[in-house]
């Protein structure tokens, strides 16, 4: 039993220590952080520049029953990648062999190929850091040469990715092709710089171009990238910052998609945009054109990004109807000497295992390499968009060796647009320039920390980026680069048109360029230069949503949609748009109002009643006639003055009505022409003296009148009234009309006034009355004469008499009101002149009313019938013995001592000498006896 025990307590511990020591060495190992796998890594090594390249388009994707995760393969055999890489190993070549640049330092390269993809940037970014070391990271590579910095990558987000990994070591990244805004954020990428614009710069360009040449509704096309997305995010801000429209915004999809695909080209074909700004790179782009040339969507105008618009992989013949006369922004051409021949030193004969020199002539001839470890990509038969490549169809056959580099035309050998391939070249240069301050540091001038010594080959990245980021100076073949605050450079932009050249190839001309400086903004169009545009005319593209609305119209609001499409909308009357496009209408001046096109403001026509117009003529002819005739009249009365009806009823007043009315008719014309302050003064007193002499006349003949009847009708004696009486009256009602008349033009005067209410169109002058109170009063004191003379004579109508004046002036008077009741409905129903023709007329009816009612009827006798202005005929004789007669008119007259009395000698003073009855109302023409009693001389 005890042996047993003992065993089982042995195998007890043995067991607990196999287990113990198990754990221990699984925390060991989890403590441990190992490397995956390892990457392939090219090219010589010395003092190190690595490079970032796109070599490859895309990625290919990777046997899923492989468990162990490996790097991607990469596809798509990239000529231009290609041959931005040999550029950089010729510059470095270059200033190696040169023994005036950095002599005691031989430069080497480390290059790694994105694939156009995030996880191979990532992945090369990951290598340089660490250098493959498993247990810390190092800025130095395998070979313990010192890493200066990266030059990439190619695109922008491929720049993001590899720069947030880089950016956290401080090592310095020079881009060559990376545009994006993003990476302009210094806090984001703090080591981050680059020899290109910012999309910033580029959308700006783009924006004044589009201004340039009138388009304002405009469709955008972008790369499903940060390239793509940024750039068209900034340029849309801008547009909408000076007012101009995005039509559509679709995106080229980074994955083949055929749902995305088609949406891109719809909104293309449905859109009225003719003008379409292209944000993608040639490799993202290029399947897009392929549909475009499928779908034969031809009638566009391209504005490219610096991306696509000089590159030879697109720039073809065949494509030229889809993409001719695109205009867009490049990076300026430069030529580098001895590129040319380097380029074409590419032949397997000098490095047979060079798998990237047999992939280039397999790729470029549509060859296989015979026992070549490079499989043919038969991927190449196939574009990005799935279907059957139409332009690119390969075949299987083998290299022959007949092959010449010379027969080729692609963007690997086109060095007649080096443009970010100068910029490479460029890098390689720059990166000398800090090596060259380094070499010369004195201790203790300098800020490096610890100990403020100088770095000369053992430096850190942030001590080289000190002076990278505040860069200024001229390269090697005179072209200065300044850095700015951003990371990147001051310069300007070709502006490039497609046109076919006489060889039916497609050129690059320069139309313009857009310059670009830290204080100067300026787009610049070569004068004179032809542009080709890809319309039916040949003609500048016409881009809007809306025409622009012409001058007289504003733009009118749609809701819901953009403002570049509105509406047309008619100025209201008295404004107008003088420029096309306005987005408000102008009002005219007070004085001023819109023409008939709503365009201009023209002045107003000024209406008033004239002398040469037919209304304005007649109404003088009329005015002058009636004082011909009154004149007429009174040359009558003075030839006849002695005659009984002239002397009847006190002649003088009689001469003062004529009087009268030779002012009141004239007195129209001052209504009429231009008027003037005096003309305004001038009409309304002279009118209204005019009827106030006149009716101030009738109303003492009126008085007359009603105390014959009174006479007549009470028998009994009257206390004589001398005619003078009657006179004191009118000259009473005279100044007191006067003096209203006088205080009126003193305190309140009439006076011109431009009245623009009642007709907008027009300018009415008038006279403005002044005090309302004062016109009344005026004018009241006519209508009170009037008022007694009617009354007066209403009374006395039915003192019998051959020739009675008392209806005739009842009969006037009614005239009198009828007119001027009348001219007041019109006169306020009226405007302008023909305001002015109703108060003319008024005065004209009535003035010839009343001459024709008193004075009508006795020059009618007075010519025409002379034996009726008799005694007998005029007055009458009544006997004394009928003592129910009453008197007559012409027969109120004293008798002395029972002798008859002539009744014409009473009618000179009492009498009314007026058209009556013919006969006697009592039906007797023989003259009647007067009564018997003595009467009074009634007048004295």
């Amino acid at each position: 039993m005890a042996s047993r025990k003992k065993c089982l307590v042995l195998g007890l511990l043995a067991f607990l220590w196999a287990e113990l020591g198990i754990e221990g060495k699984e925390e060991e190992e989890e403590q441990t952080c190992q490397l995956l796998g390892k990457f392939d890594l090219n090219g010589n090594h010395s003092l190190v520049i690595g490079g970032l390249f796109t070599l490859h388009s895309r990625t290919t994707p990777a046997n899923d029953s492989i468990l162990e995760p490996v790097s991607a393969k990469c596809g798509g055999f990239n000529f231009r990648g290609f041959c931005w890489m040999k550029t950089m190993i010729h510059t470095i070549r270059e200033i190696n062999e040169r023994k005036d640049i950095l002599p005691n330092i031989t430069l080497g390269y480390q290059i790694f190929d994105t694939c156009f993809t995030i996880s191979k940037s990532v992945e090369a970014a990951l290598v340089f850091l660490t250098g493959q070391e498993e247990n810390k990271p190092s800025f130095r590579n395998s070979t313990g040469a010192m890493l200066a910095g990266i030059v990439g990558a190619g695109g922008p987000s491929l720049s993001v990715a590899a720069s947030r990994t880089l950016g956290l070591y401080y090592l310095p990244q020079v881009g060559y092709a990376s545009t994006s805004s993003l990476l302009s954020d210094k806090y984001q990428f703090p080591s981050y710089l680059r020899t290109v614009a910012s999309d910033k710069i580029q959308s700006e360009a783009m924006v004044q171009l589009i201004q340039h040449f009138g388009w304002v509704w405009i469709g955008t096309i972008a790369a499903d990238d940060d390239y793509g997305k940024y750039g068209v995010k900034i340029f849309k801000e801008k547009m909408e910052s000076v007012n101009l429209c995005v039509a559509f915004s679709e995106t080229i999809p980074k994955v083949h998609s055929n749902e995305k695909m088609q949406k891109a080209i719809d909104a293309i074909r449905n859109s009225t945009a003719r003008v379409i700004v292209l944000y993608a790179s040639d490799i993202d782009l290029s399947p897009f054109l392929l549909e475009m040339v499928y779908r034969n969507i031809a009638d566009r105008t391209r504005i490219a990004s610096e991306a696509w618009i000089a590159l030879a992989l697109i720039a073809k013949p065949e494509y030229f109807p889809y993409f001719g006369g695109s205009i867009g922004f490049s990076i300026p051409r430069a030529d580098i000497l001895g590129l040319k021949e380097f380029l074409y030193d590419v032949h397997l004969g000098k490095d047979p295992n060079d798998v990237l020199t047999i992939e280039f002539w397999q790729t470029a001839f549509n060859c296989t390499w015979p026992n070549s470890r490079v499989p043919y990509n038969t991927e190449h038969r196939v574009n990005m968009t799935g279907e059957e490549d139409r332009l690119h169809a390969m075949s299987d056959k083998f290299y022959t060796g007949k092959e010449k580099l010379e027969d080729l035309k692609n963007t690997y050998l086109d060095v007649s647009q080096l443009r970010i391939t100068h910029n490479v070249n460029q890098i390689v240069y720059l990166w000398h320039m800090p090596w060259i301050v380094l070499s010369r540091c004195e201790e203790g001038h300098w800020p490096y920390i610890p100990g403020n010594t100088c770095a000369y080959t053992d430096f850190e990245p942030w001590q080289l980026m000190y002076y990278l980021k505040t860069l200024k100076f001229t390269t090697h073949d005179g072209m200065r680069i300044e850095i700015d605050d951003n990371g990147a450079v001051t310069g300007n932009y070709d502006i490039l048109n497609w046109q076919l050249d006489d060889n039916g190839e497609i050129a690059f001309v320069k139309v313009g360029e857009y310059i670009f400086t830290n204080s100067k903004f300026e787009l610049v169009m070569i004068k004179n230069a032809t542009i080709f545009w890809n319309t039916e005319s040949s003609e500048l593209p016409h881009s809007v949503c809306t025409d622009l609305c012409q001058p007289g119209t504003r733009k009118g609001i749609r809701h819901g949609e953009p403002i570049c499409c509105f509406d047309c909308i008619l100025c209201a009357d008295g404004h107008v748009s003088r420029e096309p496009g306005q987005r408000e209408c102008e009002q005219c001046g007070e004085d001023y109002w819109s023409n008939a096109q709503k365009s201009e403001c023209v002045l107003k026509e000024v209406e008033f009643l004239t002398y040469d117009e037919v209304l304005g003529f007649t109404l003088v002819i009329l005015s002058i006639f009636g004082s011909l005739v009154v004149s007429t009249v009174t040359v009558v009365y003075v030839i006849y003055r002695h005659t009984l009806l002239v002397t009847a009823n006190d002649r003088e007043l009689s001469f003062l009505v004529q009087v009268s009315l030779v002012i009141t008719l004239p007195s129209s014309m001052f209504f009429i022409g231009k008027p003037y302050n005096w003309s305004c003064m001038a009409r309304q007193v002279t009118l209204a003296l005019g009827f106030s002499l006149c009716l101030s006349c009738i109303l003492g003949k009126a008085l007359s009148l009603f105390l014959a009847y009174r006479i007549s009708k009470s028998k009994t004696r009257l206390i004589s009234i001398h005619p003078l009486y009657w006179k004191i009256i009118v000259l009473i009602s005279v100044v007191v009309e006067i003096g209203i008349c006088t205080a009126y033009l003193v305190l309140e005067p009439p006076r011109v006034y431009k009245n623009m209410e009642s007709q907008n169109i027009k300018i009415i002058l008038e006279c403005y009355e002044g005090s309302i109170e004062f016109l009344c009063s005026i004018f009241g004191m006519d209508v009170f004469l009037a008022l007694l003379c009617f009354l007066t004579t209403l009374v006395a109508r039915q003192l019998p008499d051959n020739y009675y004046e008392g209806k005739c002036i009842t009969f006037g008077m009614l005239v009198f009101f009828i007119v001027w009741i009348s001219f007041v409905p019109a006169y306020l129903s009226t405007k302008g002149k023909f305001k002015v023709a109703a108060e003319i007329f008024a005065i004209l009816a009535s003035s010839y009313g009343l001459l024709g009612c008193i004075f009508a009827a006795k020059c009618f006798i007075i010519l025409l019938r002379p034996k009726r202005n008799t005694d007998e005929i005029v007055g009458g004789r009544v006997p004394t013995v009928d003592k129910n007669i009453q008197l007559t008119s012409a027969s109120v007259s004293s008798e002395l001592n029972n002798t008859m009395v002539s009744t014409v000698r009473m009618s000179r003073v009492m009498g009314c000498m007026c058209p009556s009855e013919l006969q006697w109302r009592y039906g007797s023409t023989s003259p009647f006896r007067w009564f018997p009693q003595q009467l009074p001389d009634v007048l004295g």
